[in-house]
């Protein structure tokens, strides 16, 4: 790699704003998040019955799983759409934007009538409010993480990628204890209040990312004229392989996050493996510990690169799948709990801390926001019928179904990993500390002079 594409990937210090634009970034992440996982944990725990009663409870978890899959489905336009429009327009437009589309999508899942009361037009409009949603969290990430990305210095792009990916845990782990509260309010409240409680949130967003500047990098390519007509088929037409293997590398974390997290309350449930109080305790455990887990994680890629942990980690999770639903097939409230712990932090957040760097660096600066949102949103069509299909599954083959597929789905993770090159090798950390050196001795040389 050269020193040149290097510099493509904003100032070798970084800029003032880095910090600031980490935190505002990771902050819509939590939002984001708040919004679009508290879906899947209400899907998993009460849409079934409150938009597809009369079903058995496996048809209701189905259509619930269903519904919850279409945002996913919708992730990759949203993508494209925002993909797109960074590379046009710029990164912070799209940030503001989809921050607005999804609170006012979120707030309005708290208003839906339910079946009883509205009849089929309710589980039409929450199929309507969740493809909102899909669209608007497509958008958000390459937006977010493009910010954070060109921004923060070359050798500590990890650490400030790691800040947005955290801000997931975050997202998370405010869902689940708001999910965790309301559960004792009783009736349609126990799933409402989360939804409409997020309201709040998205205006402290809102504040924020207004204050935050565009992102160095996308100033100078649009200074120089370099912007794209059709960034999105430019993208398609010179870095398809690149998309692929991101669509491989992100799979393994999302779609077997699908399985070990989303399904997993499901499982647990049905199973009468756990209570909801405990199925909650474990995820806000899990979650709080996942946020000092992504930011560990992207940290170590700073120091050995992005690949060696990506290959170890979906490694693990390949050897994972099994022991995981033996785990908690135990009923032990602490196996669950170090279960649902160990497969967040580790098959999970290693991956998400991972490619916060790695997939803006596998793309050309022009390019990049429509190259990085379409490798990670087309594989949230897999992930978003994930629990779907781990349903099936579980319905043919009992618990040993599902436990394939994640493993399954690690494998595919790892061969994305061996067959993806190395961004922040020893080459490019040796040219990034020649650059830092030669920036620091410049103003030296020039007073000498």
């Amino acid at each position: 790699m050269s020193d040149q594409a290097l510099q493509m990937r904003g100032p070798v210090h970084g800029t003032p704003d880095a910090k600031r634009v980490a935190i505002g970034s990771g902050v819509g992440a939590v939002i984001e998040t708040y919004d679009f996982i508290g879906f899947g944990t209400a899907a998993a725990l009460y849409f079934g019955t409150a938009f597809f009663p009369g079903a058995s409870p496996i048809a209701g978890t189905l259509a619930a799983f269903a519904t919850l899959g279409v945002g996913f489905a919708a992730r990759p336009i949203g993508g494209i759409i925002g993909g797109h429009l960074g590379d046009k327009l710029g990164r912070k437009p799209v940030l503001v934007a989809s921050l607005i589309v999804m609170g006012l999508a979120t707030f309005a899942i708290g208003l839906l009538p339910t079946y009883a009361m509205a009849g089929i037009a309710a589980p039409i409009l929450l199929v309507t409010v969740r493809i909102i949603q899909g669209l608007a969290f497509g958008a958000e990430w390459g937006g977010a993480i493009l910010m954070s990305y060109e921004h923060a210095p070359w050798k500590e792009k990890g650490r400030f990628t790691g800040i947005v990916q955290a801000g997931f845990p975050v997202g998370l782990l405010l869902a689940n204890l708001v999910f965790l509260f309301s559960v004792h309010l009783g009736g349609d409240w126990a799933w409402r209040v989360p939804f409409l409680g997020s309201i709040v949130l998205v205006i402290v967003g809102l504040i924020i990312r207004a204050k935050v500047p565009e992102s160095p990098v996308f100033e100078d390519v649009k200074e120089h004229g370099d912007i794209v007509k059709s960034p999105i088929i430019e993208v398609i037409k010179t870095d398809w392989r690149n998309i692929v293997r991101g669509i491989g590398l992100r799979i393994a974390e999302t779609a077997g996050y699908a399985v070990s997290i989303t399904y997993m309350i499901s499982y647990l449930k049905s199973e009468g493996l756990a209570t909801k109080t405990e199925t909650l305790t474990a995820l806000c455990i899990a979650a709080a510990i996942g946020i000092f887990a992504t930011q560990a994680w992207a940290r170590l890629t700073d120091k050995i690169g992005r690949r060696p942990v990506y290959i170890w980690s979906c490694a693990f999770a390949v050897l994972f799948g099994i022991p995981m639903f033996l785990l908690v097939n135990t009923g032990l409230a602490v196996l669950v709990i170090a279960t649902v712990v160990l497969a967040y932090a580790v098959c999970q957040n290693s991956l998400a801390g991972a490619q916060g760097a790695w997939f803006p660096e596998l793309f050309q600066a022009k390019t990049r926001s429509s190259g990085a949102s379409l490798a990670y949103q087309i594989s949230a069509t897999v992930s978003g019928f994930t629990p779907f299909i781990t349903t099936l599954l579980f319905v043919t083959f009992g618990w040993l179904g599902p436990a394939l597929l994640f493993s399954s789905y690690g494998a595919i993770g790892l061969w994305a990993a061996l067959s993806t090159r190395e961004t922040w090798g020893r080459r490019e950390r040796a040219l990034a500390d020649a650059a830092a050196a030669e920036v620091i001795a410049a103003p030296a040389a020039k007073i000498a002079a």
